[in-house]
């Protein structure tokens, strides 16, 4: 090597950069797809506890003529289970002959 001749970082420093970089925004991508995924699936789950609970409060509506009054109730009758770690769930009575509104918020 001529000591008059500049050292220059060459083509491979600024492709191993691109590849680094590259890579990056690949795995970002990734990461946001699974966190959106993850966001879905809570819903989904939340969305499911719901129509369960309202699939036990019109089974006990025909079978004994009258919705709920509790949760409790559909529990110990009905077999009704879930996460209370995971979830908070409001059923509130509207009359003994109307559906119960029920609300499921999963718990962050």
């Amino acid at each position: 090597m001529n000591r008059f001749e500049r050292h220059h970082a060459g083509p491979g420093l600024w492709k191993k950069l691109a590849s680094a970089a590259f890579f990056l925004g690949v795995l970002a991508l990734f990461w946001m797809g699974l966190d959106s995924l993850s966001g879905v699936t809570a819903r989904q789950e939340a969305e499911g506890l719901k129509n369960s609970i309202l699939q036990s409060a019109v089974h006990c509506y025909a079978l004994e003529g009258f919705y709920p009054d509790s949760l409790d109730y559909l529990r110990e009758h009905y077999g009704l289970t879930y996460d209370t770690d995971k979830y908070i769930v409001a059923y509130e009575i509207i009359g003994s002959n109307l559906m119960p509104d029920v609300s499921v918020i999963a718990k962050s």
